[in-house]
C-alpha cells in the first residue's frame, strides 16, 4: 500500500482512512473468498447440463449488478445530501446478512434471489473511495485512489486463496457464513471508528445532475470514463463466472481444483498489489490519463497469450501480468473523475460510475456464461480482448479531440 506523509490527510481522518481500507479489504475478501467458487457450490443444489450451469452461474454472478445499476443513481443522490459514511453502513450490514444467508440456501433460485437483493444495497468500496476523495487534498488523489483500490484488490487476492482452502475441507458454505459475520465486523468498524467532515446539502438546494454536467470543462471526459468503466470491469467478470470451470477442464478434473482455481483468481490481484502504490505515485507525477491509455493498451497485449494457454499455471502466470497493468485502470478513472468534478457531486458521480461498474459486471457475466456455453473457453478471452482493444482506441480518440479543441 506504500507509505504516507501527514500532510496527504486532514489531521485527524488517518484513523478514518485505515478503517475504511480494512472495510474495502474485507468487502474484497468476502466477495472474492465466495464467487470464484460459486459455480462449484450451484452444481451442487441439481444435475445440470454444461450449459444450464454455465448459465445459471452468470446469472447468479449477474443478478447482484442488475440491481446495482438500478438503484445506484438514487443511493448516490443520497449520499450527497446525507453523507457518504451512511452509505458504508448500510453497505456492509445489508452485505452481512444477505452472504450469510446466501450459505443456508438450498436452490439456484435462492442464490440468485439473495445476489439480486445484496445489490440494491450494495456499494461499500465506492462509497468508501468517494468518502476519502472528498477527506483528501487534490494533490494527492492518485495515491488515494490507488489505496483505495489496493484494499479491495488485497482482498481479492486473499479472498481466493483462503475460500479455495476452506470450500476444500469444509464444503462451499463455510466462506458465506464466514464472510457474513466478517461484514458485520466491518459494519461496526464503520459506524464507530470513522468521521466524515461533511455538511449536509438540502435536496432543494442541490445542483441538478444535468446543470453539473452542462457546467464541466469536457462533459465526453467523463462519458469515456463512464464507458471505461463498463468495459474494465466487464473484461474482469467474464473470466470470474468460468474461471473455477475452465481451471477444473484444464487440470482434466484431476487434483485439487479448488485450490489450483483459487490461485488462479488471485493472481491478478498479486500483480495488482505489487505495482499499485508505484501506479499512485506515477499518476501523481504524469497524470492519470496517461496512465489509463498505457494500462488499456498493455491489458489488451496479455490477452492474447491468455487466450492459447493450455496450462493453469501459465494462465495464472498471465493474469498476474494482467494484474500489474490492472493497477493503472480503475484508480486512473476514479482520479480523473475526482479530478474533473465538483466535490458537492461526488456522491452522484461515483454512484453514477459504479451503476457502469454493475453493467459491466452484467455484461462481462452474460458474455463469458454465453460464449463459453455455446463454444469454448479461450474464446471468452479472445472477445474480452477485443473489448479493450476498442475501449483503447476509444479512450484515445476522446483524448485526441480534447487536445485539439
Amino acid at each position: 500500500m506504500g507509505t504516507s506523509s501527514d500532510d496527504q490527510y486532514p489531521q485527524g481522518r488517518h484513523r478514518t482512512f485505515y478503517t475504511l481500507w480494512l472495510g474495502a479489504f474485507i468487502t474484497g475478501a468476502g466477495y472474492s473468498m465466495t464467487m470464484p467458487f460459486i459455480s462449484l457450490f450451484i452444481n451442487e443444489l441439481g444435475n445440470f447440463s454444461h450449459f444450464q450451469l454455465n448459465i445459471f452461474s452468470g446469472l447468479a454472478f449477474g443478478a447482484t449488478f442488475v440491481s446495482q445499476a438500478i438503484v445506484s443513481p438514487l443511493w448516490g443522490n443520497l449520499a450527497d445530501r446525507k453523507g457518504r459514511k451512511l452509505m458504508c453502513m448500510r453497505a456492509a450490514g445489508v452485505m452481512a446478512c444477505t452472504i450469510f444467508c446466501i450459505g443456508l440456501a438450498q436452490n439456484v433460485w435462492m442464490i440468485i434471489a439473495l445476489r439480486f437483493l445484496q445489490g440494491a444495497f450494495s456499494g461499500y468500496i465506492n462509497n468508501a473511495t468517494a468518502l476519502m476523495a472528498g477527506e483528501t487534498p487534490r494533490s494527492h488523489s492518485g495515491w488515494v485512489m490507488t489505496a483505495m483500490t489496493t484494499a479491495g484488490v488485497a482482498g481479492n487476492l486473499v479472498g481466493p486463496l483462503l475460500g479455495g482452502v476452506l470450500s476444500g475441507a469444509f464444503g462451499y458454505r463455510i466462506p458465506f457464513f464466514i464472510t457474513g459475520i466478517l461484514m458485520f465486523l466491518n459494519f461496526l468498524g464503520t459506524t464507530f471508528l470513522t468521521t466524515e467532515h461533511f455538511t449536509p446539502i438540502k435536496k432543494g438546494k442541490m445542483k441538478p445532475l444535468g446543470q453539473i454536467f452542462q457546467e464541466l470543462d469536457n462533459p465526453a471526459t467523463i462519458i469515456t470514463m463512464f464507458f471505461t468503466t463498463m468495459v474494465v470491469i466487464s473484461s474482469s467478470m467474464s473470466i470470474t463466472p468460468i474461471i473455477s470451470l475452465y481451471v477444473k477442464s484444464l487440470m482434466h478434473n484431476q487434483g485439487n481444483v479448488t485450490l489450483v482455481a483459487g490461485i488462479v483468481a488471485a493472481t491478478p490481484g498479486l500483480g495488482t498489489l505489487v505495482s499499485a502504490s508505484k501506479v499512485g505515485h506515477t499518476m501523481d507525477k504524469i497524470g492519470p490519463k496517461v496512465v489509463l491509455r498505457t494500462g488499456l493498451a498493455v491489458a489488451f497485449v496479455l490477452f492474447i497469450p491468455m487466450t492459447f494457454t493450455h496450462s493453469p499455471w501459465s494462465l495464472a502466470f498471465w493474469r498476474f501480468l494482467l494484474g500489474l497493468a490492472n493497477a493503472a485502470l480503475t484508480p486512473a478513472i476514479q482520479t480523473v473523475l475526482t479530478l474533473d468534478i465538483p466535490t458537492e457531486a461526488f456522491g452522484r458521480i461515483f454512484s453514477l460510475n459504479q451503476s457502469f461498474q454493475a453493467a459491466g459486471a452484467v455484461l462481462g457475466s452474460i458474455i463469458g456464461s454465453v460464449i463459453s456455453g455455446l463454444f469454448d473457453y479461450p474464446m471468452v478471452f479472445a472477445v474480452t480482448g477485443l473489448t479493450l482493444l476498442v475501449n483503447f482506441i476509444v479512450v484515445m480518440f476522446v483524448m485526441q479531440k480534447r487536445r485539439e479543441s
